[in-house]
């Protein structure tokens, strides 16, 4: 497809010092332009993908992967619902809960949270507060003692620490002699635990199911539902399908990416708009390619014209600025593939330090879901950003050598 002349004039046009130092500047300025746009699209990618798993992660810590309630009712029989979805053979745990909103009061602090009722030596087989907790034991919870964990967040706003007592105030009223007033308990602070994830460490409360149950006044032994973790999360809506088939028509399946479909889609729908921007600097730099590539034919228009008469084709021509502007891509787009691989896998430790060298907390966790960095990289992100830079870089190639192909060398040197 190319000669080895054209690519050697190519490759020399390109490393030649040139007498338009301004040829020279935007030629500079567009393969800077490519490597920072790379680098930024990596990176920034990078850094949404971590967002994004570790969420996932943080989410589906608390959160089951698939979750079967009742469609009016508690679910009464919730040891035979759990066996019928563990033949399921990616069903590899399942726990009870009873699950309501409840008001935690100590002294003058007062704030609504989210109360549920486990069992403790179950609770560990679908989610990851047990390995979580920093004072106390999920095992700690024992029936009868109303024992009650809390979130670390919560626990720092209540001001309270293993040991204190709260006041758990349920949304539904007693009936007394002195007329209707609200169902208080007062509970034992047993464990804190702490997610990393401020919305769960701030309004979520763990107690016994038993206790719970007294709590929310279920009868016959029933639950608000029984969670769920599959062996591959990401099958969860097939999963949660087969096993609704089984359970029949009283009992709903919800699996977690319809939990939490409007958040993830939101961050999907980020990372593609982040895209889109950055790709445009790389599209500006390719650009620049096509006006360095313009006054270059202008200025070698004498050197064109001698080439051809010397025997070299409008083809050869052609081929001759097609290496040289891809080569001002390729520079810059392995210079930013590089850059763009180094930074992302270095994200996490550049945070901490720039935080430490202007003393201020970039992501607050008061105020962001995720509180540090996160990175992942993915392959292949990184070859379809190369492979845009790159595309973007020869397709700004084919006008300005369309253009030297068709210099006439008499016209080039009416005037040489």
């Amino acid at each position: 497809m190319f000669h080895p002349l054209p690519v050697w004039l190519g490759l020399r046009y390109t490393a030649a010092k040139r007498r338009n130092h301004f040829i020279s500047f935007i030629s500079v300025t567009s393969m800077a332009g490519i490597f920072v746009g790379v680098t930024a699209l990596i990176t920034v990618l990078s850094v949404m993908n971590g967002f994004e798993t570790e969420l996932r992660d943080r989410i589906l810590g608390i959160a089951a992967h698939a979750t079967i309630t009742g469609l009016q009712a508690p679910v009464e029989n919730w040891r035979e619902v759990a066996h019928t979805a563990t033949e399921n053979s990616e069903v590899v745990g399942s726990a009870p809960y009873v699950e309501g909103q409840v008001m935690l009061v100590k002294g003058q602090q007062v704030t609504g949270a989210l109360m549920r009722g486990v069992l403790p030596e179950r609770e560990p087989e679908v989610s990851d507060v047990d390995r979580n907790m920093t004072a106390g034991k999920l095992s700690d919870l024992k029936a009868g003692e109303y024992g009650i964990v809390l979130g670390a967040d919560l626990a720092r706003y209540l001001g309270v620490g293993r040991g204190d007592r709260v006041t758990v105030v349920t949304p539904e009223a007693s009936v007394t002699p002195v007329g209707v007033l609200p169902r208080l308990k007062r509970f034992t602070v047993v464990g804190v635990f702490e997610i990393g994830m401020y919305d769960y460490d701030r309004s979520t409360a763990f107690i016994h199911i038993d206790d719970a149950r007294k709590l929310m006044r279920l009868e016959n032994d029933g639950v608000t539902g029984v969670r769920l973790r599959l062996a591959d999360m990401f099958r969860a809506p097939q999963v949660a399908d087969e096993i609704e088939g089984r359970l029949g028509r009283q009992l709903w399946v919800r699996d977690w990416t319809q939990r939490h479909q409007n958040f993830f889609q939101a961050v999907r729908t980020e990372k593609t708009v982040m895209f889109v921007i950055l790709a445009l600097i790389i599209a500006v730099a390719a650009f620049n390619i096509v006006s360095t590539l313009v006054m270059m034919v202008t200025d070698k228009e004498a050197d064109i014209a001698i080439l051809r008469t010397l025997g070299l084709t409008p083809r050869n021509i052609m081929q001759v600025f097609l290496v040289q502007g891809s080569l001002i891509g390729v520079v810059g787009t392995l210079l930013g593939v590089v850059g763009g691989v180094a930074l992302a896998l270095n994200v996490g430790d550049i945070m901490p330090a720039l935080e430490s060298l202007f003393g201020v907390d970039l992501l607050p966790s008061d105020v962001y879901y995720i509180s540090d960095l996160p990175s992942v990289l993915e392959l292949s992100d990184v070859v379809h950003i190369t492979l845009l830079s790159l595309g973007l870089s020869i397709l700004a190639t084919l006008y300005p050598a369309r253009r030297a192909a068709r210099t006439q060398p008499a016209e080039a040197l009416r005037y040489e």
